[in-house]
């Protein structure tokens, strides 16, 4: 019997398609779609029936994407978990189970026989989770899972399918943008503000500008300055090219791109040079986010968020940056730098957009043309924008600066954060685009965003009281800890370590009556704190022996007392010569710390899509973080040696 060559091909694409590598390409072919689950997990998307009535959005025309999923699904609320952030709370939606289980009870975690000066165990690496995502679980059954930006996946712990770069997992060589600040700008220096994580590298960098001479390009002399980073030695001239008789400076000219304030050059290739001095070929943008006239200025540098050693397989980084373009994965950063002048602002909106280009154009590429079983999708720009500076205070009733600002500047803000939610939605309807009829379409979030009114900077308290020693650099403002003097410490996001005999060296659990006698007294310096207007910020204060209990977060990841704050007002680390106690933050949003139970600001949203799921079904009532992986599992029959926390919750026709 003769064969066509046409068949022949036919036969070969489809081995090529249905093989066992998660992570092998068909060419320029497009995959066939054989996609059983597409899970979005937007960061830090609120979602509630009052002032972020998602629902009502949709069903108002706003969010049409959403609509076609409520209309063709069941749609709810979610409860994420205490301390209501990240890390913990996307163990939980992955694993089914709580801290108890996973071992995820914090971002930055400290355990025993390790200094306290540093990170242990962080809450954002997949090596610290103490079971199995359910990535793993889908690859056991043979499934390639694609996953997108998803804290706790890397080190990557697949080999089918592919990893895109993780969420701070310690793994490959990542280059966080910097900004640069001139000596004479309105902003001062930032000391530890200004690190990542406040005590790693610096985010934002204070430079000298030096006068030369008038140019044929500038009537005002040239201010120049050369700044090193990544391995590149790159000069920056200011010029005023206005002839207009004074000093009016409004170019800067950085690699040869000239730019006004708020302009942003185009991408342009750079060798950088990452730890262990690996070069790496990357991209760079360079924005000028303000300029003033006598020719200080604030810039930032922009690099591509992808490499090979950000993805799995490498090669992967490569097809998609020509494809694609250089990742924008989120915008700002952690802490944000992109909160400190006027003009962040404009800056922020505009590296927003570009974050959300990027992620809602790899949607098609993903399913078209890699061949994936599950897509696990999760961007970190929503939580970016609810926690900076710029938005929450100005829609949210709770804040008590609400009423300080004009209807017309609440109407402006409005706009944005719609704007934001309405990206959200495209990226909706590209997986509606590239779904068939068995796809299960999930939306979820780690958290919400609740109105930060104040900060409380417990380790002012702590250095008042004589408990904790430092000392602070007087040019960079960076303050130092002195372990070897200190006997009680915050530590980020929840907790507080006590030893009378000092923290220095391997921390271990200290025990006896001296420890004990201290513990109460640190306890009870907290539960007695007031503000200035008598609120009690603190909320729960718990011995780490009973946060099992209290919390469902394990005993051996936790300080020696771990606190709740009310909704507004936040923990802050940092220590301050000024010793005050509350103090207005600029961050106008935040979600650490706060019990999920007291606010419904900490809510998120739960939509589940697909065959065999109740149409147009609003869930009762809210359900918890730990029921969703369940419900999916059922949902795509896939079923797994484990038991879960959650239920199953009755979505199914």
């Amino acid at each position: 019997m003769k064969i066509s060559l046409s068949i022949i091909m036919l036969l070969l694409l489809s081995v090529s398609c249905s093989g066992k590598k998660g992570n092998e390409e068909v060419g320029a072919a497009k995959v066939d779609k054989a996609l059983k689950l597409y899970w979005f997990i937007p960061d830090g998307m609120r979602a509630e029936d009052e002032t972020f009535d998602i629902y009502e959005w949709a069903k108002r025309g706003d969010l049409p994407n959403l609509k076609k999923l409520m209309d063709g699904g069941a749609y709810g609320f979610s409860r994420p978990l205490f301390p209501t952030h990240t890390p913990i709370n996307f163990a939980t939606l992955l694993t089914g189970k709580t801290p108890l289980a996973h071992g995820i009870a914090d971002g930055p975690m400290h355990v025993e026989g390790f200094p306290l000066k540093k990170v242990s165990a962080g809450g954002f690496r997949s090596t610290s989770r103490k079971i199995p995502a359910v990535w793993k679980h889908f690859e056991d059954q043979g499934l390639a899972t694609t996953i997108v930006s998803t804290p706790g996946s890397t080190p990557p712990e697949i080999d089918l399918g592919y990893v895109l770069r993780g969420r701070w997992g310690g793994w490959g060589i990542d280059f966080p943008a910097i900004n640069y600040v001139s000596n004479k700008f309105d902003q001062g220096r930032l000391g530890n503000k200004g690190q990542l994580f406040f005590m790693g590298m610096d985010l934002t960098r204070n430079i000298e500008l030096k006068a030369g001479a008038v140019s044929s390009n500038s009537f005002s002399p040239v201010l120049t300055s050369r700044v090193s980073i990544y391995g590149n030695d790159l000069d920056i001239k200011v010029i005023d090219s206005t002839n207009d008789k004074s000093r009016n400076y409004d170019q800067v000219i950085i690699a040869g791109n000239k730019l006004k304030s708020q302009a942003w050059s185009e991408w342009s290739t750079l060798t950088l040079v990452g730890k262990n001095a690996t070069k790496i070929e990357s991209s760079v943008r360079y924005h000028v986010i303000s300029l003033q006239e006598n020719g200080h200025f604030k810039l930032r540098f922009l690099f591509d968020n992808l490499n090979e050693t950000l993805s799995h397989p490498p090669e992967l980084a490569r097809k998609l940056n020509e494809k694609l373009g250089p990742m924008v994965d989120f915008v700002d950063n952690f802490p944000p730098q992109l909160i400190f002048h006027k003009d962040d602002e404009a800056t922020f909106l505009n590296e927003l957009h570009q974050s959300f280009d990027w992620h809602e154009s790899l949607v098609s590429e993903l399913v078209q043309n890699h061949k994936t079983d599950v897509v696990i999708h999760n961007i970190y720009s929503p939580n970016q924008m609810l926690t900076s500076r710029w938005w929450l205070e100005y829609v949210d009733p709770t804040s008590k600066h609400y009423e300080n600002h004009s209807e017309e500047l609440k109407s402006k803000k409005w706009e944005d954060i719609l704007g934001m939610y309405k990206r959200l939605d495209r990226i909706l309807g590209k997986i509606l685009e590239n779904k068939d009829e068995n796809t299960y379409i999930v939306l979820s979030s780690d958290h919400g965003a609740h109105t930060l009114d104040r900060w409380v900077h417990l380790n002012n308290i702590f250095a008042k009281k004589g408990w904790l020693s430092y000392t602070t650099d007087k040019v960079t403002k960076k303050t130092t800890i002195d372990w070897k003097n200190t006997k009680v410490i915050y530590l980020k996001m929840i907790g507080v370590y006590i030893n009378p005999k000092g923290l220095d060296g391997d921390w271990k659990r200290a025990s006896g009556k001296d420890y004990e006698t201290l513990r109460s007294e640190v306890a009870k310096t907290l539960t007695n704190l007031k503000d200035n207007n008598g609120v009690k910020p603190v909320t729960k204060v718990v011995n780490w022996e009973d946060v099992p209990n209290i919390f469902q977060l394990p005993q051996d990841r936790v300080g020696d007392l771990v606190i709740a704050n009310i909704a507004g007002y936040g923990w802050n680390e940092l220590v301050s010569d000024d010793m005050k106690i509350f103090s207005n933050p600029l961050k106008t949003g935040y979600k650490q710390a706060i019990l999920a139970d007291s606010t419904k600001s900490m809510l998120t949203p739960f939509v589940i899509y697909g065959p065999n799921i109740k149409k147009n079904f609003k869930l009762p009532n809210i359900i918890n973080h730990v029921d969703q992986l369940p419900t999916i599992l059922k949902a795509i029959d896939v079923k797994i040696d484990s038991t879960f926390d959650g239920k199953e919750l009755k979505v199914f026709k």
